[in-house]
């Protein structure tokens, strides 16, 4: 992985690495620090139905208007949430039933439960999608106390 993310605050290095920690802290992530200049951070996130834990270094560097903390991602690790994707089976499974019945009339009865199964798949999973990653992360650490410029 060689994606970079970075985020410019107006505190010095010292502000930023106790922004860091609360952030780390809310977040519920795992920070090994190695002094002022950084250290490792492993972040769980989200991105949608997977789930995972990404892990990489943390820098943080002294610029003229404040800090910089950059986050380079090196390992990353990802499962599926096997309970939401029960859920869209299903949900789809109904949209088959709510859409096949004018193909197949002995279905019109199941048409109904079919619709009512589509519809939880929206409710209960797709309208909750989200997210997390290490650009929120680092909006995290800016509104911890260490203003984003």
């Amino acid at each position: 992985m060689t994606t970079e993310h970075a985020i410019d605050l107006e505190t010095g290095p010292e502000e930023a690495v106790l922004a860091i920690g609360r952030a780390a802290e809310a977040w519920g992530a795992e920070l090994e620090m190695g002094g002022a200049e950084g250290g490792v951070l492993r972040l769980p996130v989200v991105a949608g139905l997977r789930r995972g834990l990404l892990s990489g270094q943390l820098a943080v560097e002294a610029t003229a208007d404040g800090s910089r903390v950059v986050f380079r991602p090196q390992e990353s690790s990802y499962y599926l949430h096997t309970a939401s994707v029960g859920v869209l089976v299903v949900a789809g499974l109904g949209s088959v039933l709510a859409v096949a019945w004018p193909l197949y009339p002995e279905l019109l009865g199941l048409a109904p439960l079919g619709a009512v199964l589509a519809l939880s798949g929206w409710f209960l999973v797709v309208s909750r999608l989200r997210s997390e990653g290490p650009e929120e992360f680092l909006k995290t650490v800016a509104a911890a106390g260490g203003r984003e410029q």
